[in-house]
């Protein structure tokens, strides 16, 4: 018993929609969107004592910043969000000094391990401000291993950018500056911003280029602690607006700006910036810190660590690959561990047991396999274009034997 002519016909017309087109295969290429991570003491988050970026500049007499009593108990977002834990498996900074220009550094503080050089003022940091960064850059964690900073082997040479309350002066910058570039620092972070250019700090940046170090500045001041952020109208900010600097900016554990960030148009780099945690100047305690000296800091430590990493590269290299591999976004976030292990073009091999994660994709001609796969594609169209040819024909054929090769319109057998 054959099957039905309709049955044959459908069977066919399925079998010749179902045949393998063949078009060209494309690569999805998912942008590294990083997860916004919570913090990681829950809501409630750590109780620790704040560090202020200053002291009251008003107030009769300089009371210093007391030592914290607290001590955290978790890692924070900062951390997890640069993947520290498992940068350190690559590269902890080692051989590689980072200028440091701010409040100043205590060498004896608590997770810096006598690899701090301060002299005169910069050894005292009244403020705190600057131990509390040179901790995220260089910082052991001391006993919670998990605290430490983005290069825990580097070492840090303290100078003094502000006086003794924290409030910058350019001329103190610009010393700084030079000096740094004499003792012939890998990385120069600068983690205050001046509202205005200063000559003599524009040929201090072009002398620290030029003796080949990666100058990291904070893109902004930190905002008003009175009045509104909105007033102040977008301008740059110096040294970070010089150029070849790499100009960081703070951001929260969703990756956006705080609110009240100070507007400009000259940011290169986004990093953690609100609920930091690290040392201080007195005492073995815990503070928390944010704004844009902190997104620096983390900058800076990433930089010694990629420094460490590949020693041949120009600090121009430094922060190419610092910017290349960041996270994309509005402004491209940092991302540390990236930074040391992505291989980008003709540049060295990652390090032993690196990741290749987030190569740099070399788009290569595919002009050859495109027209090859057109040619299969024509080809396999006109198939099932003969394919439903012939389904076609059998099936009229079999409805013309049925009706005795009579015309469509005619009637049946006998009647006229």
């Amino acid at each position: 018993m054959r099957p039905p002519a309709r049955l044959l016909y459908g069977a066919g017309l399925a079998a010749a929609l179902m045949l393998p087109v063949a078009v060209p295969a494309q690569a999805t290429s998912l942008a590294r969107t990083p997860t916004a991570l919570p913090a990681a003491d829950g809501k409630k988050g750590q109780e620790l004592p704040g560090m202020p970026s200053a002291l009251d500049p008003r107030a009769d007499e300089v009371v210093c910043t007391p030592a914290s009593e607290e001590k955290a108990k978790k890692q924070d977002w900062s951390r997890q969000r640069l993947d520290l834990d498992r940068l350190h498996q690559h590269s902890t900074g080692a051989g590689v000094t980072v200028a440091l220009i701010g409040t100043g550094v205590d060498p004896d503080a608590a997770g810096l391990d006598g690899r701090v050089t301060a002299e005169g003022t910069a050894a005292d940091d009244c403020v705190g401000h600057g131990t509390f960064l040179a901790g995220l850059i260089a910082g052991t964690g001391g006993n919670i291993p998990r605290l430490a900073g983005v290069a825990p082997d580097a070492k840090i040479l303290a100078l003094r950018g502000t006086d003794r309350r924290g409030q910058p002066s350019a001329g103190l910058v610009a010393a700084a500056v030079r000096e740094a570039a004499e003792a012939r620092a890998g990385v120069i972070a600068v983690a205050v911003a001046l509202p205005r250019r200063d000559k003599a700090l524009t040929r201090a940046v072009a002398e620290a280029h030029r003796a080949g170090a990666v100058v990291v500045a904070a893109a902004t001041p930190d905002p008003p602690a009175r009045g509104s952020a909105d007033e102040i109208p977008s301008r740059t900010y110096w040294p970070a607006g010089e150029p070849g600097v790499l100009s960081v900016a703070d951001m929260l554990p969703a990756g956006t700006r705080p609110d009240s960030a100070l507007p400009t148009g000259t940011v290169d780099l986004a990093a953690p910036g609100a609920g930091v945690v690290s040392g201080g100047p007195r005492g073995t305690g815990h503070y928390l810190g944010g704004g844009v000296a902190v997104a620096t800091a983390y900058a800076a430590g990433a930089a010694a660590v990629v420094r460490a990493t590949h020693p041949e590269d120009s600090a121009g290299a430094v922060t190419r690959r610092l910017t290349a591999t960041a996270y994309p976004a509005d402004i491209p976030q940092l991302d540390a561990y990236a930074a040391v292990t992505t291989v980008l073009g003709d540049s060295a091999a990652p390090a032993a047991g690196a990741e290749p994660a987030a190569e740099t994709v070399a788009v290569r001609d595919t002009s050859g396999t495109d027209r090859a796969t057109g040619r299969a594609t024509l080809f396999v169209l006109l198939g099932s274009a003969g394919v439903l040819a012939v389904l076609w024909a059998g099936f009229a054929l079999s409805r013309a034997r049925a009706r005795g090769w009579r015309p469509a319109e005619a009637g049946p057998p006998g009647k006229g």
